[in-house]
Parts: C-alpha cells; structure tokens; sequence
C-alpha cells in the first residue's frame, strides 16, 4: 500500500500515558515506512521527548484556545498542510484550532481526533460541530469511552473506533525478580508498585490512606511509588506526617520500567478520574503482575475482574485495602492472577494490534474523501 503522510498535534504541555501513546504510534508508524510529523509547543515535554526518538517535530505557540495560536496553526496549515494525507489531533486546545483552521482554508487533510480520556463532553452546538462534522472521525482509547460519547453526546458510532493502546511486548515482558532488585537497590521482600503520573486523581492519596491500615496485617510489605508530577512533594510530606517513610518509597520518573515491574509482587492503580485504558496497568500485566484497580474509564477492558486482578470502588481506602489485601495475604492467587494477565496481554495488548487499527482509521477516512 502506499505510504501515508500523517500530521500529528498536541497542545498538552504535560507528561503521561497520552503523550506516550502519540509518541508510540508515530514511531511504530516511521518502522512501516510512513511518514510523520508533530505540532506541538516548545514549552510541551513531548517536545524533547519527540527529539530524542527521532520523530520530525515543530513548535508553534498553542497552548490554549487564543486568536494568535489560532493564527500560528492556520499559517503552519495554509503552508504545509498539503503535505499530509491526514491530521491527528489529540487534546482540546488543538482539535478546535486545527477544526477552525482547516475549516477556512482551501483544501485541507481529514482531521482524526483521538480521545484519550473518559472525561465529559458538553452537548452545546459547536462541540457536535466539530465531533460531527469539522472531523472526519473520532478514535476513542476503549469502547468504554465510544459508548460514552454515543450514549451521552449522541455522536454516531459510525463515525467513531475505539483503538486500545498498544504497547512493545518484547520490552514490557516479565524478568528475574532478584536479579531486577539488587540492580536497582531494592529491599527483598514483598512490594506492591504503582506507576502513575503523581496527578490526584491517580488515586495516591487513596493509596496511602489504605497503607495505613494494611500495616497492620502485612509489616513486611514495601510500596514503591513509580513516577513523578506535581503532587510529589504532597505525597512524600503525606509519609513522613504517617510514619510510612520505612515501608514507602519514591522513585520518580524511570527510563528502566520494566525492571522497576519486576521487583514487584503486585500491582495496584487506585484511579478514580477519566481513565482510558491506562499504560501503566498493561504494562504490568505484560510484566506478569496481578493488578488491583479501580472501574472507571475503560480499566475493565485490561483488568478482567477475578482473572485478571481485583476491583476497589474508586475514592474508597477501606475498599482499597480489601482489595489488595486479599492479593497481599495469597501468593497462590497472585501468581495465577499474574499469568491470566500475561495471557491477556500477549493477545490483546501489542502495538501491532494498535497500529493496524490506527492505519485502517486512516485508510477509511481517505478512501471516504478521495
């Protein structure tokens, strides 16, 4: 088949699973042959992360919706945006300058907009405009997300597929438990991890409030906490006042993930936000770990309730603590729970899967417009 040219945009000047999604999908998508290009600001940390992968990337101004970012995209469009076969555009801020922009310009690429979170769309006019029509169509990262907007927005399943995230599975693969914690200077004992951008609605707040009440019944337990972002220093204030500084520790952002996965025992993401189908947990499962979550956005679709891992009600530390002490308490059960989710993440989470959806998204689009 013949090779697309695809334009990328994202106005989110933060770090998380959507940004490694972006990042993922176009570098699997230069391996086949394709070619791609990302809009983004200078100030985005995708932006020294593009660079570092290879991935062609401009800046322009764009982090919110104002007339001179409106200008700086309708400019980049009206001088390249016929290089493209398609834009992919991905947060708020730069679906509606890239909807405006193409839609008074001459002629422009489809726009494909991809969500990533469950969050709630409001049904006011200009939203179904540019849902419905200045978009060609919509991705969601889980049915969960599609069902949401068709149930609550009205917008036409037609017009929409949900493409789960993928991920490398010759990377994210279970390792020698031992050997990973004496490379990275982990104690020996049983470890519960989380690996989460440190955002409230990650849920660690609700964690540590259940790790009070497991020390209890499991003093030999660590928790290492995966991960960076804003509410670190929050956190880390939370364990010294708690006296959880011995059983609690923090080690930010990690190139080595899935060596910090395999010093684990068990895995937990005690989310209670507007989740699509979050990296972390695959990532775990691929790992050979039992997860412990919670069910919202689109979590049920990787955490199979009872084979896969457990489910807490969402805000709920008691819940929390029940969850994962049942899991804490039985090796025998882990360990079953975590090759159910190997399994499950061998058939259903590789980025293969991922990019042979995104490209027949791609591919119908045109087909529709040509």
């Amino acid at each position: 088949m013949t090779p697309l040219s695809i334009l990328h945009t994202e106005s989110s000047i933060g770090w998380g699973g959507q940004e490694i999604r972006i990042l993922t999908e176009m570098a699997g998508f230069q391996r086949r042959g394709h070619r791609v290009h990302l809009l983004t600001p200078a100030s985005a940390e995708i932006y020294p992360a593009a660079q570092a992968r290879g991935i062609p990337v401009t800046t322009i101004p764009m982090v919110k919706k104002t007339l001179p970012a409106l200008w700086a995209m309708r400019s980049w469009l009206a001088e390249h945006g016929r290089e493209f076969d398609v834009v992919n555009t991905h947060s708020s801020t730069d679906s509606w300058l890239a909807a405006l922009s193409c839609a008074t310009l001459g002629k422009t690429p489809p726009l494909v907009r991809t969500r990533h979170v469950s969050t709630a769309i409001n049904n006011h006019a200009s939203t179904g405009w540019l849902y419905q029509r200045a978009t060609a169509h919509v991705v969601t990262t889980g049915e969960a997300l599609k069902s949401q907007l068709a149930r609550d927005n009205g917008f036409d399943p037609a017009r929409m597929t949900s493409v789960r995230t993928g991920i490398d599975l010759a990377y994210y693969r279970p390792l020698n438990q031992t050997e990973c914690r004496i490379d990275l200077d982990v104690d020996n004992r049983p470890t519960l991890g989380v690996l989460a951008t440190l955002r409230d609605w990650k849920g660690h707040d609700v964690l540590l409030d259940a790790w009070v009440e497991l020390q209890a019944d499991f003093p030999d337990w660590q928790l290492i906490v995966i991960g960076d972002g804003p509410r670190r220093a929050h956190l880390e204030k939370r364990v010294r006042e708690m006296k959880l500084s011995g059983a609690v520790r923090f080690v930010g952002n990690q190139d080595n993930v899935p060596e910090w996965l395999g010093c684990l025992d068990l895995f937990t993401l005690p989310s209670w936000g507007d989740e699509g189908v979050p990296q972390g947990i695959m990532q775990a499962m691929a790992g050979g770990l039992a997860v412990v979550s919670t069910p919202v956005g689109a979590i049920r679709e990787a955490v199979v309730e009872n084979v896969t891992g457990l489910m807490a009600a969402p805000r709920d530390p008691a819940s929390l603590a029940a969850s994962l002490g049942i899991l804490m308490g039985d090796a025998v059960l882990r360990r079953q729970m975590g090759e159910a989710g190997l399994a499950y993440a061998r058939e259903n989470f590789g980025v293969d899967v991922m990019l042979d959806r995104m490209e027949g998204v791609f591919r119908q689009v045109l087909g529709k417009t040509a």
